[in-house]
């Protein structure tokens, strides 16, 4: 894939999320996890991906299975808000999805992740309207 990557920094695919979504790589941030998990919805077919990214104690009954599922098209994202104190990291952001043909809605959201072991995870997030 040698178009932008979906996650809205400007670069390269190959060279942003491809990086953790394709080639194996682990986020060294919050933000690089986050985008990526941003980029996995946006491509579709990375419930793998999401599953091991999702913390254990909060990923509950899903699978990756559910996760490769599609609710929205997704078209936007805009990091809002970016904060790591050691193993701990917080993001805010923005990100617009296809409510329909001529619509768009959006998701706003205050997302927690954590470190352990050298890898961060997606731990949970609070919605806002």
């Amino acid at each position: 894939m040698s178009e932008l990557c979906p996650c809205g920094s400007s670069k390269h695919y190959s060279k942003c999320c491809g990086r953790f979504l394709d080639q194996g790589q682990s986020a060294k941030t919050p933000e690089q996890l986050m985008r990526s998990r941003y980029s996995a919805y946006a491509l579709g077919g990375y419930g793998n991906y999401l599953y091991n990214t999702w913390h254990s104690s909060t990923r509950n009954s899903l699978s990756p299975e559910i996760l490769n599922e599609s609710e929205h098209e997704w078209v936007a994202l805009e990091v809002i808000y970016k904060s790591q104190k050691g193993n701990e990291g917080v993001i805010e952001f923005k990100a617009q999805y296809l409510l329909s043909a001529d619509k768009l809605s959006h998701l706003h959201e205050r997302s927690s992740f954590v470190r352990e072991s050298g890898q961060w995870f997606y731990v949970s997030g609070d919605i806002y309207e």
